[in-house]
């Protein structure tokens, strides 16, 4: 069964990463109140971003890994603006985020998807 990492963006601005096996039902539970209590005081929430990944176990994996990122680092990944990605891993411009990994685009075991 196929996996999903996927960034919403709030009502107040902010970005949730979250991981699922069934991506339509887990944004309809965010926007009921049922998704996390994160994003129940934040309703509603938009999805903006995607990975269908090869199971649950790699999407959380990705989840993780995103969560890690700055804000910066989200938006880029949202407008798939892998060069930007990269500048910031390296420690370009007003980061956000301590972290040296250069991404290169979304693990091989996803697949990039809009919303």
């Amino acid at each position: 069964m196929h996996g999903y990492m996927y960034i919403l963006k709030c009502k107040d601005n902010s970005y949730y990463v979250g991981s699922t096996n069934n991506l339509t039902l887990r944004i309809e539970e965010h926007n009921n109140g049922e998704g996390s209590a994160y994003t129940k005081d934040r309703l509603p929430v938009q999805l903006m971003y995607y990975e269908e990944c090869r199971n649950i176990e790699d999407a959380f994996l990705r989840e993780q890994q995103i969560k890690g990122w700055s804000r910066k680092k989200k938006e880029a990944l949202i407008q798939s603006d892998f060069e930007r990605i990269k500048m910031l891993a390296k420690g370009g411009p007003s980061t956000g985020s301590g972290t040296t990994e250069i991404p290169q685009g979304p693990l091989k075991i996803c697949s990039q998807r809009g919303p």
